[in-house]
């Protein structure tokens, strides 16, 4: 069809009524969907757009632009939605339940077979011309169900053949089979300055495919020790464990691409090993910027990850996709020493390690320090994080170029992000109940703050010492400022506590961010004047005015800078980021929780959450196994999907640790630390409370609780005294995990406990306390 037919084609259609606002559809994103956009797509198809990404005029999502396109865009001015259709499902011997297509894989669950003893699962279309069995780590059951999760797959409309296996044998898909068709893939959003110059992060093509001669390793709670492979420069190969065969990278003499697909739950103790004692995994390369091609992802809506983050050192081409990051040590994700083109996306991020002061909701969730650059950070759901993001140390040589696009700030606290010296583009993302400040600005950052959404956000945008901040003592930092520019952001009227200031409105101290009028707008000599806040020698605050010695860069109107993006207009965003393929694991994840949204204007709550600490802490996996496998989820008693699970009250179990304080602010502690290293119930720690002559635990508990005291095996005392009498409980020593475990002791609401010395000297690393029903 030749492009003067087409424009007839176009032209029938004016009678169609647009539907507004609808974003699918909307190709020259004027806020209709309607002839302007066919016309947009024609011009696309025949080289005339360079302004509209090819990205946008895909509307179908196939790969492609082209007529089916405009048929999309018709159908979606006709009232029907072109990738809304549900697959078609010819039931034969497998009963289906649930079969949709998602961002480059695709997933379906169905009710067991009497009698099968696994399946088979066979895959058309993409880059699958002929009928093909998926892997069969992908097939698995969970008891009252089967799925499979098919990944690695390039954008485009998939089949589906799912058959039961028998004790007698299967041969190739025959019409016996369940076959699904019509399952729509959609392509993940590239935008950003990780993919500069058409660079793919990780083990996968642009397409959405594995890259040639990669490898993939399945990683299960049972198969984290025992993967291997041979890794050119290898100390020993195999190399034998995920921690292990990373390790072999450091060498620096192997790049093939590697596809580690985590299943179910995988915890810290069912690893190899830790390369690093502050994050646990480490991903390093033999020096800056080398070459890995790794990709961590998560199969299906349930790959979690518990007791352990990952450290990324000296990599260039590592992404994160699909995982949830529960209870991580430090960081969930630390990029810390000259790292390049890392993607982390579409995660969960929860709780780190429980610890008091700012740290009893963890650290940060993802860092970028020391050098990294070419980062992206999006699609990502943050759980009431505290010290969500940090981009930057103080020494940074940079530019560090950071995006950060449509991520779900769900009630979390700061620092999203808090930026020193690096360069990022903060678009499209949805800040939802945000407790203490949205973005920060310090130390000569340059910041594009585009289209976002705040609500209930009780300090949207901060600039360290200008404007809001230099108010009263400062609320956000007292380092030196950078500079924000603002475009097309929405402040919903909750926000009380803060008051905009931009250069059309400014305190006697500034402004928080330049206000453009355009987003190509540049920041010019005469507006980067400002009221630049300083400190004399005794710590007043004094405000002169002058120029701002940390300047805007204007690297979003540098056309050799900036990469080709499609803002949604602010008001969109949170229907995006909530939406099935917004923020977060696929479907949202397995894990479900209800914040309680203050009542009234901003969200002022930081406080730890013990619900839903709790609720991570007891988290299981539902998962039973790889079919013909043993159980894989370390779940033993499986826990049914739809059921819902009982809420921990916040009175419920306590699990304190003592590495170098209490955990608890319920237990006071005297005398020194020591070392102990021991690992119980997935934390790990390295101090814990001498109990020799000077160290005791002091504590009052509200209620009746069996209490279980845990030492550490580093010292040769195996009981302690209690308030004076030396305890007579035995115990168990757990070799691996470095502990001596004293059976329970009851103790009783209202009374002070006093733990001292035993009858040797040893080291309390923790307290576990169990309500008395």
């Amino acid at each position: 069809m030749n492009k003067n037919i087409l424009a007839v084609f176009a032209l029938l259609m004016v009678g169609v009524t647009a539907i507004a606002n609808n974003k699918t559809g909307d190709v020259n994103r004027d806020g209709s969907v309607d002839v302007a956009d066919i016309s947009t797509i024609i011009d696309v198809m025949a080289g005339r757009s360079a302004d509209v990404p090819s990205v946008s005029a895909d509307v179908n999502g196939d790969g492609s632009v082209d007529v089916a396109d405009i048929a999309s865009v018709i159908s979606i001015m006709a009232g029907v939605s072109p990738i809304g259709k549900d697959p078609i499902i010819e039931p034969n011997t497998v009963e289906m339940t649930e079969v949709r297509g998602w961002q480059e894989s695709l997933y379906a669950k169905w009710n067991g077979s009497p009698g099968a003893i696994g399946y088979h699962v066979f895959v058309l279309g993409g880059q699958y011309k002929d009928w093909t069995k998926v892997d069969e780590q992908l097939v698995r059951n969970y008891g009252s169900y089967a799925r499979v999760d098919v990944v690695g797959l390039a954008p485009g409309t998939y089949e589906l053949m799912v058959r039961p296996v028998f004790p007698e044998g299967d041969g190739m898909p025959t019409l016996a089979d369940t076959h699904v068709s019509n399952i729509v893939v959609r392509s993940y959003s590239r935008q950003g300055f990780a993919f500069m110059n058409g660079y793919a992060p990780g083990a996968y093509n642009a397409d959405g495919t594995l890259k040639q001669g990669a490898k993939v390793f399945y990683v299960t709670k049972s198969t984290a020790k025992t993967i291997k492979t041979n890794v050119a420069g290898a100390e020993t190969n195999p190399c034998v464990g995920l921690q292990a065969i990373i390790a072999g990278y450091e060498k620096g003499k192997d790049t093939t691409p590697i596809a580690f697909r985590f299943i179910g739950l995988v915890e810290k103790d069912d690893l190899d090993a830790i390369g690093s004692s502050a994050e646990g995994i480490q991903v390093k390369g033999r020096k800056a910027d080398s070459e890995l091609n790794l990709t961590f992802e998560g199969i299906g809506d349930d790959a979690t990850l518990r007791g352990f983050g990952f450290l990324v050192r000296n990599a260039k081409g590592v992404e994160y996709r699909n995982l949830g990051i529960m209870r991580c040590m430090d960081d969930g994700i630390s990029m810390d020493t000259d790292n390049s083109n890392i993607w982390v996306h579409h995660c969960d991020f929860f709780y780190g390690k429980h610890g008091s002061g700012d740290h009893d909701k963890g650290d940060g969730q993802v860092d970028v320090k020391s050098d990294s650059k070419l980062v992206t950070v999006s699609y990502n759901h943050f759980w009431d994080t505290g010290k969500t993001n940090m981009f930057g140390m103080k020494d940074e040589s940079g530019p560090n170029y950071i995006s950060y696009d449509h991520n779900w700030f769900d009630h979390s606290d700061s620092r999203h992000p808090r930026v020193r010296t690096m360069t990022v583009h903060v678009w499209n993302n949805y800040f939802d109940n945000v407790a203490k400040y949205g973005v920060g600005a310090t130390t000569g950052s340059s910041l594009f703050v585009e289209n976002n959404y705040f609500l209930k956000t009780k300090k949207p945008i901060l600039n360290s010492l200008q404007g809001t901040d230099a108010l009263g003592s400062g609320t956000f930092s007292d380092e030196q400022p950078g500079y924000i520019k603002a475009y097309g952001n929405y402040f919903d009227r909750s926000a009380t506590n803060f008051r905009y200031y931009t250069q059309s409105n400014p305190t006697t101290t500034g402004f928080d961010a330049y206000e453009a009028g355009s987003r190509n707008e540049q920041i010019t000599e005469e507006t980067k004047l400002t009221y630049y806040i300083k400190k004399d020698e005794k710590g007043n605050v004094k405000a002169e005015v002058l120029a701002n010695p940390y300047a805007y860069n204007n690297f979003d109107t540098n056309p050799q800078l900036m990469y080709d993006y499609t803002p949604e207009t602010a008001t969109d965003v949170p229907e995006t980021v909530t939406g099935f393929y917004g923020a977060g694991r696929l479907n949202h994840g397995d894990f479900a929780y209800t914040f309680k949204d203050n009542v009234g204007n901003d969200d002022e709550d930081s406080a730890y959450d013990s619900v839903l600490g709790g609720l991570l802490d007891s988290y299981k996996t539902s998962l039973v196994g790889l079919f013909g496998e043993e159980s894989q989820g370390g779940n033993d008693d499986p826990v049914d999907p739809d059921k819902p699970v009982d809420p921990i009250v916040p009175e419920g179990t306590i699990l304190a640790s003592f590495d170098g304080a209490p955990s608890s602010s319920m237990f006071t502690a005297a005398g020194d630390y020591g070392d102990g290293k021991s690992t119980y119930e997935g934390t790990y720690c390295k101090k814990g409370v001498k109990l020799n002559s000077k160290g005791s635990v002091t504590f009052t508990p509200q209620k009746d609780y069996q209490m279980t005291l845990v030492l550490a095996t580093a010292k040769t005392g195996r009981d302690v005294t209690l308030n004076g009498q030396k305890t007579t409980v035995g115990g168990k020593e757990n070799a691996e995990g470095a502990y001596y475990e004293m059976e329970p002791i009851s103790i009783a609401a209202g009374t002070q406990y006093v733990i001292t010395k035993g009858s040797a000297e040893s080291i309390l690393m923790f307290i576990k306390l169990v309500p008395v029903e």
